[in-house]
């Protein structure tokens, strides 16, 4: 059984818009799993933050509840700790596809 050759591969040109909101990343209009994992960055940057600032608070002494801050520093950790993990196991995916043989 004959296999034709591949011909050129046709691929879509960027616009500014869709090159700057995707930096790099060719948009086929379906761009939901970056949009997920920028909210979920997005979400920990925002959790940091706030464990930031109230750490801060914390050491001037202007912390009404110290439970506040020990709830965030913790929601803080564990959305990092998440965060690695996930990055992990995307990373050891990649390599296992780049074992593959073709």
């Amino acid at each position: 059984m004959p296999i034709a050759p591949l011909g050129p591969i046709a691929t879509p040109a960027l616009t500014p818009r869709t090159a700057a909101a995707t930096n790099g990343i060719e948009a086929s209009g379906h761009d939901g799993f970056a949009k997920a994992v920028t909210s979920a960055l997005d979400s920990v940057n925002t959790q940091q933050a706030k464990a930031d600032q109230l750490a801060n608070s914390a050491a001037v002494g202007k912390v009404s509840d110290p439970h506040e801050y020990m709830i965030a520093a913790t929601e803080a950790s564990l959305s990092t700790e998440l965060t690695v993990a996930v990055r992990n196991r995307a990373v050891e995916a990649f390599n296992e596809i780049m074992r593959m043989n073709l």
